[in-house]
């Protein structure tokens, strides 16, 4: 492997191709110099921390007050703290003969002094000994005593978002691909940030011991007594955007910056579309209808396997031979198929991941004029000076602040935060895409006999079945999802407080009520609204977003393919508003759109229920199905 001879000692050995075969990907992202390659690889196999023989941490001393001028001077001085810890420290050079950049032994490991997900980093700071009073001392918050309280264990996870650093797995199950976040030892956490910074710092993930550590090497020669410093807002040259990246550390006030979120431009769209590599159909002329042809349908998912028995059905192994084919995987060759068998009917849309995938929902609502049925939504990729400078003009107006931010293609609440802290949110953009959406500060809440009132939401499956002209059906029983914990606007990390998916948490109680049993008690518990005028208005919201996405031509719509059918689930919630004459009315309040949704639960309740989607959707049949026509 060429770059790496001019180490230490040059010698191509069989444990450095195979740290290369493991790490290369990582070095390469990450920007490390192939020139210190070799040298990481032996520190990292020996445990080699030697940053001590180079760096030392220096305090600056205050100097004693003389004047009152000289302390106005301090005093606007720590108005400007470089960002990260106490301004009074900072790690400089202090090997005599200074660091060279060019000498291949100089790159150096940062160990990890907390490593954790954030659902569980209250659970720790409380249990795991000596972790708070480390992480309280790190951070530079006054603490006496033996036991944290809750308010110094939330003062710590509030200030942790100055110090915070994230990477992510890119191998396991869902949930250990969430981001993890870590917080380097007392030497790494004391390197302050300059825009012009001296070093270079990145997490690498060493698979032999399955551990992370931070690489930190320089980017020019420094003498002894030189600061080390890196860029908090590495590789963003955008002033705007950098400014807010260093808002948790040097806040900088941009209320003046718009805060209206028009539609993306076209650009956005065709990039998007170029990302997912899906090829548009050609043209087709519909399949006509057959009367008494048996259909036979080619499928992975187990759950149609065990629950489809119309008898117009027929299951079949050879792809080739289908007349139907419903994959849970997603279709990306639309062209081809439309071209060899244009007459194949899918149970998917290209495009409609402008409904599925969260950032796509937000930007196609907007079509709409911005739509009551969608809470407020920021992109923290393409629309972050709008959100902070809408969080802050919220905050001087002493309006609700809570948000909550949700992966762009993740469900069933994962990697999903709700907090009121901005820097949370800000640093929430170092790791998975994510949108930021306005938190029910005040949802419509259920009485639940064994806790009190809680939040619940609501899913409804809906079936697709044309674009042009536009055919949309409600499957007549939604299924609903209730918190275990009484709703309150506290403890924002309790997830059986804010979060409703209980059933993919071992261990962890799933209330069930069917939805005939719930309209009686959600009528009883508010005896002044039937669930039929609400079940109207949920149904307007849909016909209403299912416009819109399909109001343009792909790739900035869904595509209009007459051999595509598709069955969505739609979860919302209700919350409290006040109309124009001052009455308390329920808005509903659209959460996300799920592709190929899992429908277990209505397999097991409701043994009808893939008749009723296969005969709505590829026989155009409906009567005697269980649905509602929208569209």
């Amino acid at each position: 492997m060429a770059g790496w001879e001019s180490a230490e000692k040059p010698q191509e050995d069989e444990g450095f191709a195979q740290f290369l075969a493991l790490h290369l990907p990582a070095l390469t992202a990450s920007g490390v110099p192939q020139l210190y390659w070799a040298a990481l690889h032996r520190k990292l196999h020996g445990e080699v921390f030697d940053a001590g023989e180079m760096f030392g941490i220096t305090y600056v001393e205050e100097a004693e007050e003389e004047d009152e001028e000289e302390e106005e001077l301090q005093e606007q001085e720590m108005k400007k703290p470089n960002p990260g810890t106490d301004p009074r420290s900072k790690v400089i050079v202090t090997h005599e003969g200074g660091l060279r950049a060019s000498n291949p032994n100089s790159i150096f490991l940062i160990d990890h002094a907390w490593t954790y997900r954030v659902d569980h980093a209250r659970q720790q700071l409380l249990q795991v000994p000596g972790l708070f009073h480390r992480m309280a001392n790190l951070i530079g918050l006054p603490f006496h005593g033996e036991v944290p309280d809750e308010g110094m264990v939330e003062a710590v996870l509030q200030e942790m978002w100055k110090y915070n650093q994230t990477y992510q797995l890119s191998h396991g199950s869902a949930e250990e691909k969430v981001p993890v976040w870590y917080i380097m030892d007392e030497f790494g956490s004391q390197i302050q940030h300059s825009d012009e910074p001296t070093f270079c710092t990145a997490p690498l993930f060493y698979f032999p011991q399955q551990i992370a550590f931070t690489v930190l090497w320089p980017l020019r020669d420094l003498e002894n007594g030189e600061e080390v410093t890196r860029d908090f807002a590495y590789g963003e040259p955008d002033p705007l955007i950098r400014n807010c990246l260093l808002h948790p550390w040097r806040p900088v006030d941009i209320t003046h910056i718009g805060c209206h979120t028009p539609e993306p431009p076209a650009s956005y769209y065709e990039a998007i579309f170029a990302e997912n590599k899906e090829s548009l159909p050609v043209p087709i002329t519909p399949a006509s209808p057959t009367q008494d042809k048996v259909l036979k349908v080619h499928t992975d998912m187990q759950q149609v396997l065990g629950g489809l028995t119309h008898p117009r059905f027929q299951f079949t192994d050879d792809e080739k031979e289908a007349d139907v084919l419903f994959k849970f995987s997603h279709i990306k060759d639309y062209k081809a198929l439309s071209t060899e068998r244009p007459h194949l009917l899918l149970n998917q849309f290209p495009c409609e991941n402008l409904l599925t995938v969260k950032d796509c929902l937000a930007s196609v609502s907007r079509r709409a004029g911005g739509p009551r049925w969608l809470p407020q939504t920021f992109n923290l990729r393409t629309e972050l000076p709008q959100f902070i400078s809408y969080f802050k003009q919220r905050e001087q107006r002493g309006d609700d602040n809570h948000w909550i931010c949700k992966p762009w293609n993740l469900a069933r609440g994962l990697d999903t935060h709700v907090t009121t802290n901005l820097s949370y949110i800000i640093r929430q953009r170092e790791s998975t895409p994510k949108v930021v959406c306005k938190y029910i500060e005040d949802p419509v809440l259920f009485h639940r006999d064994d806790v009190g009132l809680v939040k619940f939401d609501i899913r409804y499956v809906v079936l697709l079945r044309s674009v042009q002209p536009l055919r949309l059906y409600a499957y007549d029983v939604f299924w609903l999802r209730f918190a275990n914990r009484p709703f309150a606007l506290d403890e924002l990390d309790n997830y059986e407080k804010h979060f409703t998916v209980m059933n993919y948490t071992p261990g962890v109680e799933l209330k069930q009520v069917h939805c005939d049993e719930f309209i009686t008690l959600f009528e009883k518990q508010n005896p002044e609204i039937q669930w039929s005028s609400i079940q109207a208005e949920l149904f307007k919201c849909f016909r209403e977003l299912f416009e819109a996405a399909a109001s343009k031509p792909a790739p900035y719509g869904i595509c209009n393919y007459p051999s595509s059918r598709a069955m969505y689930a739609i979860d919302l919630m209700l919350k409290w508003e006040t109309d124009t004459e001052g009455k308390r009315v329920m808005q509903p309040q659209i959460l996300e759109v799920n592709f190929n949704p899992d429908c277990a639960r209505a397999c097991k309740y409701h043994p009808s229920f893939f008749n009723d989607v296969f005969s709505t959707l590829f026989l155009g049949e409906t009567a005697g199905c269980h649905v509602t026509p929208i569209l």
